[in-house]
């Protein structure tokens, strides 16, 4: 028996959960393990936690955000621990800005892990934003009625962790672990669509072009291994371009990061594939 009602346990700018229906279109039929060095909310690990987890493979869970990476380690070894000492937030401007005052590494790994999981509720929009000392900064979020401790979401990704290894560190990591027919799942921060639109400071430091270069030699040394390669990321000519010749597919997702509510709405992006359509066929159906 499986975990079910699995879903992301935090909000995350660029998280999946919308676009699911249009991912799985194209995940590989078949595959052994699960890689997804930019995790984040970790939507597609949990769409795909009963195949991965019927087929006794494990995942590969990592992202360079190390509050992020804590929090899930907290859930997948002590999520009583975590649901008990959450239970004494309260939603309150000035307790918030007392909680984000707070400095995380005087705190111990269950306390940092609550910590973060209440601002991320309370914040404003879900984001994950650092100053250039690292320290958090986002802005208290207007809510009705936020819900900051979900028990049975929590329980059940902690029962989801169990068969994954979650660590933090930097995306290339991820050839330490992916062998032939492993699935990989790439979704960096992405290439901007203009100079003015650049949402890539969420780390201490910015994912920049030599990261995306980077990046591209991560991805043709997976297809090169025979790993089943996806990557998201913006319809822009660099992207096009980096991943010429690579199977490109079109999706449609909802643009919420934004000051401008004009500018909000269904854009176009990319997914670039390393494997052929005639690989393409995954179905929850019979799970």
């Amino acid at each position: 028996m499986f975990a079910t009602n699995l879903k992301p346990v935090v909000k995350w700018a660029g998280g999946k959960s919308k676009v699911l229906n249009q991912l799985s279109k194209y995940i590989p039929a078949e595959f052994n393990n699960y890689h997804e060095p930019f995790m984040g909310s970790g939507a597609l690990f949990f769409y795909l936690y009963t195949k991965i987890a019927s087929n006794g493979c494990k995942a590969y869970l990592s992202d360079s955000v190390d509050e992020l990476i804590n929090l899930y380690n907290v859930i997948k070894y002590d999520v009583e621990g975590l649901i008990n000492i959450s239970k004494k937030h309260i939603y309150n401007k000035e307790y918030y800005y007392n909680m984000r005052a707070q400095n995380p590494t005087k705190l111990s790994k269950l306390e940092r892990a609550s910590r973060f999981l209440y601002l991320n509720k309370t914040c404003f929009n879900g984001l994950y934003r650092v100053n250039s000392k690292g320290q958090f900064n986002v802005s208290f979020g207007n809510y009705d009625n936020p819900v900051i401790v979900d028990e049975e979401t929590l329980r059940s990704a902690s029962e989801a962790f169990q068969l994954a290894k979650i660590f933090a560190g930097d995306f290339e990591l991820v050839l330490n672990n992916a062998q032939e027919k492993d699935f990989v799942y790439l979704d960096p921060p992405y290439v901007p669509l203009s100079i003015t639109s650049n949402f890539t400071g969420y780390t201490s430091g910015c994912f920049r072009v030599k990261d995306h270069l980077r990046l591209k030699n991560v991805f043709e040394e997976l297809k090169a291994r025979g790993c089943y390669v996806m990557l998201s990321n913006s319809n822009t000519d660099i992207v096009k371009e980096l991943y010429f010749g690579n199977n490109i597919k079109t999706i449609r997702a909802m643009r919420a990061i934004n000051s401008d509510v004009t500018k909000r709405g269904s854009i176009k992006e990319l997914l670039i594939l390393s494997y052929p359509d005639s690989k393409v066929g995954f179905s929850t159906q019979a799970l």
